[in-house]
């Protein structure tokens, strides 16, 4: 008999479950645009979702109307700011430009304790029922011992903060743009490894792609140019990538001026999304409860280092056999 697991991800399937979603970018930057082409298919399936991201602007300069609580930020198309690369804002003004709910919720870039009192005060203010958190790239799935991890301080903060939310039904992670963080040193064999240890434990939830004649892929690459012309000397290189590989580019593919030193490798597998349950990342991973009580990211760096230098080995990099 075929089963809803075959005809339908799991990682949809639990969220078709809930019914008031938060989608939240792990990392910062434009990881939330990572979340776009979900956070669409599922309000058209008369979902509530809602928009969040882990902010690198300046937000301590904004306008006092536009907080809502410690380290939370209010975001719609209107919020001023001095700051010119604002993703959020960019995104809440596309969103307005389509439609759409335009409140792009930010939060501040800190420590553990401070980032898990804002995600419960926002879960408690929209009645969340479930949590996404997005990634773009896959360095999030990094358990700490590995040669490389990418840029871990603002994700390993979004998923201790999210792990420690055990009130919420749901809480799930989607990696998009597989190959991405090979620039910051991740090795994807490692990637597949850690993510086969995730399907033995049961906390694997497949990969799907984007469809690339869908119009959720249509609005994602509408909402990444967006962005990009809102401030093209930042333009996102991680999102730049998954659009390309969206629009069926290959190789060494050019789109920014900020790769021009890089080779790069665009690819089909970029606009795949691997997923998997925060309890079960969070389960396997090495240093995160040491994370614990940790108030800024440059606290959340000093764990880290100190971790790994009382590490015996490293796991060394893993190259695909062929």
């Amino acid at each position: 008999m075929t089963t809803d697991a075959f005809l339908q991800p799991p990682l949809l399937t639990r969220l078709l479950a809930a019914e008031r979603i938060l989608i939240a970018g792990a990392g910062g930057g434009h990881d939330v645009y990572a979340g776009l082409p979900i956070a669409l298919a599922l309000r058209a399936a008369g979902r509530e979702v809602h928009l969040a991201n882990l902010s690198f602007t300046h937000l301590y300069g904004l306008d006092g109307s536009a907080w809502e609580g410690p380290q939370l930020a209010r975001i719609t198309p209107d919020t001023r700011s001095s700051d010119r690369q604002f993703p959020e804002r960019s995104l809440a003004r596309w969103l307005r430009d389509h439609q759409l709910p335009d409140t792009v919720w930010a939060f501040a870039a800190t420590g553990v304790k401070p980032l898990r009192a804002a995600y419960r005060a926002l879960v408690r203010r929209l009645g969340i029922d479930a949590i996404l958190l997005v990634d773009g790239g896959t360095d999030i799935l990094m358990r700490g011992d590995e040669a490389g991890l990418g840029t871990p301080e603002e994700d390993m903060a979004s998923l201790a903060a999210v792990a420690g939310l055990k009130g919420v039904p749901q809480r799930l992670v989607a990696c998009l743009g597989f190959g991405i963080d090979a620039h910051h040193g991740v090795s994807h064999g490692l990637v597949l490894e850690n993510l086969a240890a995730l399907q033995r434990e049961g906390g694997y939830l497949g990969a799907f792609s984007v469809p690339p004649d869908s119009p959720e892929a249509a609005l994602h690459l509408d909402a990444v140019a967006r962005a990009r012309d809102d401030c093209p000397e930042r333009a996102s290189i991680v999102q730049g990538s998954v659009a390309a590989a969206l629009r069926g580019e290959f190789g060494d593919v050019r789109f920014t001026e900020r790769t021009s030193d890089s080779t790069l490798f665009i690819n089909p597998l970029m606009a795949l999304y691997f997923g998997v349950t925060v309890e079960a990342l969070a389960a396997r991973h090495l240093y995160l409860d040491r994370l614990e009580g940790t108030t800024t990211t440059r606290e959340i760096a000093s764990v880290i280092a100190d971790f790994r230098e009382d590490l015996p080995r490293l796991r060394p990099p893993l190259a695909f056999p062929h």
